[in-house]
């Protein structure tokens, strides 16, 4: 599996899916839709999958002495590295944004959303969806990337639009703080580690499935 994964890092990957790492920067700007750097994020690994279908990087892969399963699983795991490696600069970000500038003018009046807890619950909600449509839907097929993908942008287009809503309304001002942590933020994490936590691995076995099915 090491080897796998780490063709999968070395010539499978498109350098874009490295390179969008750097939207989680977006994490710092004062009125701008900071959500939309997952979506960025995702679309970088989606130029991975699209030149995995250009260069038939399946067919190839299969022909390995590994499983079908085990090509599911490096996949995944790629997918995963890309995801962690983002949200983890995007805590750090926003760890930096809330302790030393939270104060600071852009992000007090900033009517858009702001970096804490709840931004960071948004962001593995926007991860999972990615994993629990995409990922599954390329893997009934392994070339029919469109339609998963577009459904993806539809549904994170919602929940990014949901969050610069909910903040606004009455009584959840408090998922907007740009410098303290209250409940409310924390549930909205609490939800994003589980909602990314379970689609993920309920999706893993789907694309399994799905995978060890198709005549390759």
């Amino acid at each position: 599996m090491k080897k796998l994964l780490y063709k999968e890092m070395k010539l499978s990957a498109n350098p874009l899916s490295y390179w969008f790492i750097a939207f989680s920067a977006m994490t710092m700007l004062p009125g701008y839709p900071i959500l939309v750097s997952s979506f960025f994020i995702c679309l970088g690994i989606f130029y991975t999958y699209q030149q995995v279908r250009e260069y038939d990087d399946i067919t190839y892969t299969v022909m390995l002495p590994v499983r079908k399963r085990d090509v599911v699983t490096a996949k995944y795991l790629f997918v995963l590295l890309i995801q962690g490696a983002s949200f983890f600069l995007c805590a750090v970000l926003t760890m930096i944004r809330m302790t030393f500038l939270g104060d600071v003018a852009p992000y007090v009046t900033n009517q858009l959303m702001n970096a804490n807890a709840a931004y960071l619950g948004y962001v593995l909600i926007i991860f999972a969806i990615f994993n629990s449509i995409f990922l599954v839907g390329f893997f009934r097929t392994t070339y029919k990337i469109g339609k998963p993908f577009i459904t993806f942008c539809l549904i994170s287009s919602i929940i990014i639009t949901a969050g610069e809503i909910l903040h606004h309304i009455p009584d959840l001002e408090s998922l907007n703080d740009p410098s303290r942590i209250f409940a409310l933020q924390l549930a909205i994490l609490a939800v994003g580690i589980m909602i990314f936590i379970l689609s993920t691995c309920l999706s893993y076995p789907r694309a399994v499935r799905s995978f060890e099915e198709i005549d390759l």
